[in-house]
């Protein structure tokens, strides 16, 4: 079946949009002459905006102006007007699905909630607690969308302009030419995500102590936690600590860790990010599920403990003592600094110059 014009929806958060990127890869290999548009939250639009393989960005003000049924409402008569053929939901939940349902396209596919799916053609489940996102989002293009060939990229995002130029600057306001900086981001959307700060707070030092710069990064929301985790440190006046959280764009935050010669992240959107800016990843899973969500690049490396309850997607530990957090507590930081030191011989020397390779997705898992 051949398409011309061709919507597909993500409303979800950064993590989940970056995973969306080898799918519009794909899109654009089997519909070379198609009008491809992802319709994304406006506050992410750094992430696709200048995605290569699509022909516009759609971006609806999730949490202003089309927050409130009358202009959401209008919103989706406007999406109308473009006239779709083939409509790709990849989130589930009530507005995506709407939007979907209501788009007036020729074809509806993807994930929907219940009462929407009348309108669609083909649902599907999302499997994304049994195989990764991506291959999830796979099937509903082979299953539903009549795609023949898939073309996997990996994670891919290009910049915006002047992001480079900005973070340049604000780089080199903060790190000498040769200064070799690790990136951390300590915080993330569930509490049962995030690995102990005091955790965080020994694994700096030590980097310090090997003469490695610090930058934090992370959203506004992180900022606490940033200031609780330094406060933790010895060396926490450290020249070498640069704080970032929420000061950056998304564009900027992209740019900047492209510079790191390691990321050290929970389950986070930015640790999609810096799949996608090819830094080495070194990341510790609690409440997720590894198969869903792990780094997309063999270079990286995930840590997870053999705990009972994994992955339990609960956003609060409901257990106490020594078994609260147990999924983080369990993951030693003798155990995360002998990965990173791994990473650092093979790649400190390549920032910014590590090439993607492609088809290798598969990272390595570490279970204690």
């Amino acid at each position: 079946m051949t398409y011309k014009n061709i919507l597909v929806i993500n409303l979800m958060h950064i993590g989940d949009l970056m995973l969306v990127t080898p799918v519009l890869r794909t899109l654009r290999a089997n519909y070379p002459q198609a009008r491809i548009s992802l319709l994304a939250d406006k506050k992410l639009a750094d992430l696709v905006q200048y995605n290569h393989h699509i022909d516009e960005c759609l971006l609806l003000d999730k949490k202003g102006k089309d927050d409130h049924l009358l202009s959401f409402a209008r919103y989706i008569w406007n999406l109308r007007k473009k006239h779709f053929d083939l409509v790709i939901n990849l989130h589930r939940n009530e507005r995506a699905s709407a939007l979907a349902a209501f788009s007036g396209a020729k074809r509806i596919v993807g994930y929907s909630k219940p009462g929407f799916s009348w309108f669609f053609d083909v649902v599907l489940p999302n499997k994304k607690a049994v195989m990764h996102q991506i291959y999830s989002h796979f099937e509903v293009l082979t299953k539903a969308a009549g795609v023949t060939r898939i073309d996997d990229g990996g994670l891919e995002m290009w910049l915006p302009p002047g992001a480079e130029e900005s973070a340049a600057k604000v780089w080199a306001a903060n790190f000498a030419p040769d200064k070799k900086v690790v990136a951390f981001n300590i915080g993330a959307s569930w509490k049962t995500k995030r690995w102990c700060d005091d955790y965080f707070a020994e694994a700096a030092d030590r980097l310090l102590a090997r003469g490695y710069g610090i930058a934090f990064f992370g959203g506004p929301m992180d900022t606490e936690l940033v200031r609780t985790c330094i406060a933790k440190m010895k060396q926490s006046d450290h020249p070498a600590i640069k704080i970032f959280t929420g000061k950056v764009s998304l564009g900027e935050l992209a740019a900047m860790l492209r510079r790191c010669v390691l990321f050290i992240t929970t389950d986070s959107g930015p640790m999609h990010v810096g799949v996608a800016m090819h830094v080495p990843v070194v990341t510790m899973f609690g409440a997720s599920p590894v198969p869903g969500f792990y780094p997309y690049d063999a270079k990286d490396v995930l840590i997870k403990t053999p705990e009972k309850c994994h992955p339990c997607g609960i956003h609060e530990c409901p257990k106490t003592g020594e078994d609260y957090m147990g999924c983080m507590k369990h993951i030693p930081v003798d155990v995360v600094m002998k990965y990173a030191d791994d990473l650092l011989a093979q790649y400190e020397d390549k920032v910014g110059k590590i090439p993607a390779v492609y088809g290798q997705y598969q990272c390595k898992v570490v279970e204690l």
